[in-house]
């Protein structure tokens, strides 16, 4: 299956801070088949859901925060269903220990239950920190102890973590929906445009096409030289070669 590419918008955060429906237009232009939202910046969901209608621009999913689910549900789960999102994805957390995490898994557990009665699908997305912080693969466990959970698997912190990473994706492909790609400069270890850094995009592009993953999101975080628009067009230039054309 050739999967979907989508941005992830943090990548364009001050473009969408000043602009937001501009923005998504350009990146519809620069040959993005889908968003992942990080923020919706005072846009109505009725005013998104049509502007996206009317260029074309799908979705693979929205960043909402642990905090905003737990406190501020139904509204936000009232806001992504007008949006058309059924595909909600904590961005982040963190604790010092096995045990604090466990509690996080029990929550996610309720949020993930939750969410699928009303049919949505919860998500999380990694960083570094899960595999190196408490000498476990925090992500191993949570899929186990998360009834329903699904990850988006960042491959770019796999790599700074230090785990090799088309292995674990391998081991763990039952439970990945998407892959956050962004490239690594090798001196630094910055993210950088794809195709500009030293990660095997090849054989993480591999992976998703033979193991059936719906979505490709690009995300980057630091920029060297080009603006992050330029670097959004650079990036979707250089993934849709890599995936290749049916």
């Amino acid at each position: 299956m050739k999967p979907s590419i989508s941005l992830q918008l943090w990548s364009v955060k001050e473009d969408c801070e000043r602009d937001f429906l501009h923005t998504l237009t350009q990146v519809k232009a620069y040959g993005y088949d889908a968003v992942e939202f990080a923020g919706y910046h005072g846009v109505p969901a009725e005013t998104l859901r049509a502007h996206l209608d009317s260029i074309g621009l799908g979705i693979t999913g929205s960043h909402i925060s642990f905090e905003q689910l737990t406190d501020r549900f139904e509204e936000t789960l009232a806001f992504e269903k007008t949006l058309g999102n059924r595909r909600i994805i904590v961005p982040y957390l963190t604790a010092a220990t096995m045990a604090e995490w466990h509690k996080y898994f029990r929550q996610l557990s309720r949020l993930s239950g939750r969410l699928a009665q009303e049919g949505c699908q919860l998500g999380y997305h990694n960083h570094a920190h899960e595999l190196t912080e408490t000498g476990q693969d925090v992500l191993d466990a949570m899929t186990k102890e998360v009834a329903g959970l699904t990850l988006e698997v960042d491959t770019y912190w796999l790599a700074y973590a230090g785990v090799p990473v088309v292995p674990w994706l391998t081991a763990h492909r039952s439970v990945i929906r998407e892959l956050h790609l962004k490239d690594m400069l090798a001196e630094n270890r910055e993210s950088t445009e794809l195709g500009k850094g030293c990660l095997p995009l090849e054989d993480y592009v591999a992976f998703a096409r033979e193991n059936d993953i719906r979505h490709l999101v690009v995300e980057q975080e630091a920029f060297q030289q080009l603006t992050p628009m330029e670097s959004a067009r650079m990036n979707a230039k250089v993934l849709k070669q890599l995936v290749g054309n049916d």
